[in-house]
């Protein structure tokens, strides 16, 4: 069974910078392309950035390009979201998945929070 674990979330102020971590199981981690997405209150789960089996290819949103950089570690089965420059609106509930253009799985993770306020 898949399992996505979350972590490294927060509040911080506005300009401030997170680092998202995501721990998988039960899924061949370095041969899958893993996902980031985001849910802010009443709003739907979005796909915010995406990272290739080998970490060189990357895509992204454009509410947070040249912002957020998604990375791997595949001796670690984990995938990270650095976040520089938070603004108000990056607010959200922040899950990890594999894929590319969308989620390989139903399993979600519990998420980890973010909130950007001063």
């Amino acid at each position: 069974q898949v399992q996505f674990v979350e972590s490294g979330g927060g509040l911080v102020q506005p300009g401030g910078s997170l680092t998202l971590s995501c721990a998988a199981f039960g899924l061949t981690f370095d041969q899958t392309a893993l996902l980031w997405y985001r849910q802010a209150p009443g709003e739907e789960r979005v796909r915010v950035a995406a990272v290739s089996v080998s970490g060189r290819a990357t895509e992204y949103i454009d509410a947070v390009q040249d912002r957020f950089t998604i990375s791997r570690d595949n001796a670690k089965n984990t995938v990270y979201l650095q976040m520089n420059n938070l603004k108000p609106e990056d607010t959200a509930i922040y899950y990890c998945n594999a894929g590319w253009f969308h989620n390989a799985y139903d399993d979600w993770g519990q998420g980890t929070q973010v909130t950007v306020s001063s």
